[in-house]
């Protein structure tokens, strides 16, 4: 991204969020982005994944420039090159944990089989819970799930905000580490997140104060 801004009219009186921001990150990265509440951390998610637009500056993502493109096509873009991960999980109650992971493999027209699927259940631990449903699941699987479905279409970016932030310290460590190995297979995660101990799985960390973006050495 380059040059981006976001200001919002709060209460009448201009608020600045974003100011003049410029960022860029490659396959492999996974930067953790922190600074205090209302910093703009979960904006500068929403602006990376097309889910807001900025006010000013540009934001190119595998070459297509998110900003030129209107609500349907960022809508199709995010649906083929970026992952979401939520705090609270967003898994489909009315469906398993196979079928929550088909979802976006069908939404993109690929192979979306259990010959597909159940390999991964297995590589991350979460075989014998194939055929459960979300509420049949710990916080902690819940979340091991919705990173996995967010990887599964193996998309260029994956966006996580707060994904251990619902979760307790064990818990938390274990996606994390499955963050951490999304990341290696290639795709470049950014995390929000408030937490030191998350923070430091990245190999790379940025803090957002006062509108800017600065990079730690």
């Amino acid at each position: 991204m380059a040059g981006i801004s976001r200001v919002f009219d709060d209460a009448n009186t201009p608020r600045t969020v974003l100011d003049n921001v410029d960022f860029t990150a490659n396959s492999g990265d996974l930067v953790a982005i922190t600074g205090p509440s209302g910093s703009g951390k979960s904006t500068f998610l929403h602006m990376l994944g097309g889910i807001d637009i900025p006010d000013r500056g540009r934001i190119v993502i595998n070459g297509t420039d998110l900003t030129s493109l209107d609500e349907t096509g960022r809508t199709l873009f995010r649906r083929k090159h970026i992952g979401l991960v939520f705090q609270f999980f967003n898994l489909i109650p009315t469906l398993n944990v196979i079928e929550n992971l088909r979802l976006p493999l069908e939404l993109c027209s690929l192979k979306s089989d259990d010959s597909v699927i159940l390999p991964l259940l297995e590589r991350f631990g979460l075989e014998h819970q194939a055929y459960s449903y979300p509420d049949l699941l710990s916080g902690g699987e819940q979340q091991r799930v919705a990173v996995i479905r967010a990887a599964i279409h193996k998309p260029s970016l994956i966006l996580a905000d707060e994904p251990t932030g619902n979760l307790d310290d064990c818990q938390g460590h274990v996606v994390l580490d499955l963050i951490r190995q999304v990341s290696s297979d290639g795709s470049c995660v950014i995390m929000a997140t408030h937490s030191q101990s998350a923070s430091e799985y990245a190999n790379r960390h940025c803090t957002i104060k006062n509108g800017r973006l600065h990079e730690d050495s």
